[in-house]
Formats: C-alpha cells, structure tokens, sequence
C-alpha cells in the first residue's frame, strides 16, 4: 500500500529496516531528551526482548528523495545514537541505515556522527546530544563484562522486534500543520486513530471511488457520539467518560488480547492490521454491528440494568458479547440472572448477617437492591443512573450512627453539636423540658471559647439518649446490613457520625439541591418501607431495620442461593 493525494499510509516498521535521509525542520525545535527518556527507552527495549514491542509513532512526509521527519525526532535521533555508540565501541560493525540533518542546524549531524566531549558546551543541541551519548554508554557499561551479550542482544531486537508505527502523511497535508496538531494532542495516534486512517485508506479504493470512505467516516462519527453519551459509556465500562476516543472499547474488544497495564501499545492497530487491509467492509460491518448490540442492550431496560450491575462489579463487554453469542434474548437473560447469583453469591442466611465489616460483599448487595428496585418499576422510564455511580465516591453510610466516638477535633465537634441542635429545635414526641435542657446545653457548649472533649462527650450523651428514645439497639445491630445505605461519600465525618434525624434532614436537602440519592437510600430515610402507623421521624427503630431487611430479601430473592439448612 502506497500514499497517495489524501491517504496516508500506515505500517508497522522494524527500527533496523528504517533507511533513508530525514531532516528535521525549522518548526521544530532541537534534540531535547535527557536521562530519564534515554534511560526509559533503553530500558523497555531491553525488557521486552523476545517479544514485539512498539515504539511511539514516527510521522513522516515524502519532500523530494528525503523525508520529512514530521513527529518522531527524539526517538529517531537517540535510536541513530545507540546505533553510533555500538558501531564506534566495536560492539557491532554497522550503524543506523539512516541519516539525519537539521534545516536551521547544520553543525548537529556531524555531531551526531563523533558527539565530542571537547565540543558539547558549544551550543544546546550538542550539550543534549552528548549528554544522551553518554546516558547510553552508562546503561552499557551497567553491563559489565557482559556487554557484548548485552550489545548482540539489542541489536537483534532492533532487527527482529522493536518497531515503529510507521505514518506517512498524505503528500497534500502540511506538515508544519500536522505537528503542531499532533503536540498539542488534538489528533493523539492512539491505535483508533490509526485503524481509522487505515480503515479510511482501503475504503477509497473501493470500486474506484471515494462514497465508501465518505460513508465509513460519517459512521464512525456517529458511532464516536453515541459512546461518548455519559450514561451509556458507564453502563459499558463502568468508568466516568475520561478516554480520548470511545470507538476504541469497541476496537479492542474486536481485537481482543490482554486488557489494562497489559495491554501492549498499539495492540489492537497491530491485530487488525493485516484484516482491515485484506477485508475493510467485512471488518466495518463487525464494528457497526458490535455498535448495534451495546445500543440495543442499552435501550432495554431490563438488560440495561443486569449488563449495567454486573459492568459496574468489574464484568467485562468482552465477556458479555461472548456470553450472549449465539442465544435468544431469553437465554441470554436467564444468563446474565446466573452471573448475577454468581457474583452475589449469598443466601438469605448470609445476607441478614452481612455487616459494616465486610464492606464489599454489603455494598455489592445494596448495590444491586438499588439497581433491581428500580428495574422491577415495569411501568416506569425511569433508569438506575450507572454514570452517577461511576463518577461518585460511594460507602455505606450508617443510617443511625450510635455514637460519635471516631470524631476527634473541635471543628469536628462543633458541626456535630450544630447538625443535632437544629434536629432538636423541630423534635417532637419527647419531653419538651428535657429537650430544651438539652438545647441549653448545646448553646453553652457552642458559644464557648473552645468546645473541650469533656463537654463533647456529655452533649452527644445527652443529645443521642433523647434522640434514641423508645429506640432499643440490641448488639451488632448498628453495623449490620439493616442500618446501612448506599450514599455518595465524603470527608463530612459530623454526618456520617449523626443520628437518623440529622442525617435525614441532610439527605432530603441534598436531593432538593439536586443530588443523586440512590432510591433506597432514599426510601429508607423517608421510612418508605416501614408501615404508617409505625412512622416516627427520629430515629431508626428495631422495627425499622427489620421492615428495611424484609425488602432486601424480597427484592434480592430471585439471586439468592438455598441456605444449606433449608435444603437439608
């Protein structure tokens, strides 16, 4: 595959097999790398040997019998050094198959031939140049007396796994353009850039004409906009929308491979590079379809809510388009209720028993008590929102905290006395004389020069027996899964230390101000599931929980596994 007016060609390079002349020119700036990026380069080399390994792409533009070196100047020219110092120690007998030269300094290709101590203080490209030379004489010598092997070693990988992205830009781009768009990272080379080029480049050649191309890249702009919808996006990955393209989940995942910090650069360009150019419509058409499907599963709700669960506790869209391959839309369903029972793994027994301690397997269950509250809303449009979630510092919260025992500085104090004061002034249903006793003391307390630990612990005594009143708290009963919700956290410790009413007042205040309160965080606080005869709005009563652990067992039974007990 060759350039031509408005492609670009893209290939994978061995660095041995890169010749030619390269100058570098005027808009660019001089040699700049130091010794941590010679180390690095150096470094990965080394480590990856045996295996391929791509370097960072070089973007090049045909300018007569040379070429242009548009971005890739600091790897070509200490790739060109490390060539150099082999060749010149008598570690191998040739060097780079390629030259260098500078439009605006001619001075640094001689010296990047002999990079001469006596001369490096003469002007900044030597001074960086044979500091860089000497960076890699030092990782050599680190060798000791086996830097030959070490010096065969490379050398070999330089010709056998070490590559390139080789990019040549179409003839009609400018250059000066081109690279001032790729350093201020408008048009990163991410591998979906790359397909995308590619793609674009065999597409013009279909049928001897332009309309598929057109068409492909119209596509992949759709395609781009509705992966970048928020809420779509964490219901497929579960993260917050940070990555630069979208597209790319769906590459990768046609790609496949190893996933995260495994993942080798430029894997999935590598993958499909030699289908995109034998079969381009074949390979598009996986693309649109995979597209189709993450569409169509989001649309559902009944999907939407079971895929978005089982994302969010770290399921994979590989895993799931595996999983669904091949099924009807109702074994796929009954699928994803096995997964969900799987990854719930509890039986009612356990579940009652779950507790503050065993945070993830709580959470996990809170989690999908949430999300299947709002699924089984047959009726309703509404959607448990998976981009919220992502994007929030979630922790189970007590829904009535016993005591303030983990707060242990007076600003800390102060609020706590200020949140239980304001619950005071509206409490009804408790002895009004205690109560303003109880206020009095608080206003002493607050309008002193400094709240003392003493004085603390007597207000919250004080505070916490007439806010509990009626309310017995057996053992183990505050951390238990009956007295925790879901809530987006913080560093607010007076809250997260309060009494049921003060933290009531808090939660429906931040869902008028418009925050996301999960529906039964919020139901809870709105003692949604307890009967109106019992309804009392200050404090969570033995009642309460019991009314609270009801519904998550009825919500959650259909995941629930048989209790070793009730199956004997």
């Amino acid at each position: 595959m060759t350039a031509s007016s408005g492609d670009a060609l893209l290939e994978p390079k061995l660095v041995g097999d890169i010749s030619g002349r390269f100058y570098v020119p005027a808009y660019q700036r001089g040699y700049r790398w130091g010794e941590m990026e010679v180390g690095r380069l150096l470094s990965d080399i080394w480590e990856s040997l045996d295996q391929p390994y791509y370097l960072q792409p070089v973007v090049v533009k045909r300018h007569g019998d040379e070429w242009e070196l548009v971005d890739g100047q600091q790897r070509l020219t200490t790739l060109y050094l490390i060539f150099q110092f082999m060749k010149s120690e008598g570690l191998q007998n040739s060097g780079a198959d390629y030259t260098l030269r500078y439009e605006t300094r001619p001075g640094s290709a001689a010296y990047l031939e002999q990079p001469d101590p006596a001369l490096s203080q003469s002007n900044i490209d030597f001074f960086h140049i044979h500091h860089a030379y000497e960076c890699i004489r030092a990782w050599f010598a680190a060798h000791g007396n086996r830097r030959q092997y070490a010096a065969n070693k490379f050398h070999a990988a330089l010709y056998e796994q070490v590559r390139v992205i080789w990019y040549e830009a179409a003839e009609d781009l400018d250059a000066a353009t081109l690279f001032t768009r790729l350093n201020v990272g408008r048009i990163p080379l991410t591998d979906a850039e790359l397909v995308k080029a590619l793609l674009l480049s065999r597409r013009r050649g279909d049928s001897g004409t332009t309309d598929r191309a057109l068409e492909t890249a119209a596509q992949w702009d759709v395609i781009e906009r509705d992966l970048r919808d928020p809420e779509l996006w964490a219901f497929i990955t579960g993260k917050a929308p940070e990555d630069p393209t979208h597209i790319s989940l769906l590459l990768d995942t046609i790609a496949g491979g190893p996933t995260g910090r495994d993942r080798p650069l430029f894997h999935t360009f590598e993958t499909l590079r030699e289908r995109i150019a034998a079969e381009p419509q074949e390979f598009w058409n996986e693309v649109v379809d995979l597209h189709s499907l993450v569409l169509g599963w989001y649309e559902d709700r009944n999907l939407f809510h079971k895929i978005g669960f089982l994302v969010a506790e770290g399921g994979s869209l590989r895993s799931l388009i595996g999983l669904a391959k091949g099924k009807s839309k109702s074994a796929f369903d009954a699928e994803l209720d096995s997964l969900i029972r799987d990854r719930l793994k509890l039986s009612e027994a356990e579940l009652r028993e779950l507790t503050y301690e065993q945070k993830t397997r709580t959470n996990r269950a809170l989690l999908l008590m949430n999300v299947e509250t709002v699924r089984r809303r047959t009726h309703s449009s509404e959607r448990y929102s998976f981009r919220e979630h992502a994007a929030g510092r979630w922790s189970l919260e007590h829904i009535h905290a016993q005591n303030a025992e983990r707060l242990n500085s007076v600003e800390q104090w102060a609020q706590w006395l200020r949140l239980h004061r304001k619950a005071l002034e509206t409490l009804d249903g408790v002895d009004q004389a205690k109560r303003q006793g109880v206020l009095d003391r608080l206003d002493q307390a607050l309008t002193g020069e400094v709240i003392t630990e003493s004085e603390f612990r007597t207000c919250e005594r004080q505070v916490t027996e007439l806010l509990n009143a009626g309310n017995e708290t057996g053992d183990g009963a505050v951390d238990s899964i009956a007295n925790l919700a879901l809530l987006d956290g913080g560093d607010n410790s007076a809250l997260s230390n309060s009494v049921f009413a003060v933290k009531r007042a808090a939660i429906l205040a931040r869902d008028r101000d418009g925050s996301y309160i999960p529906v039964c965080t919020r139901n809870a606080f709105l003692k949604y599931y307890s009967p109106a005869d019992e309804h009392q709005m200050h404090f969570w009563s033995a009642n309460d929980r019991e009314h609270y652990m009801q519904e998550i067992i009825r919500v959650l039974g259909g995941y629930l596994s048989i209790d070793q007990e009730t199956a004997a």
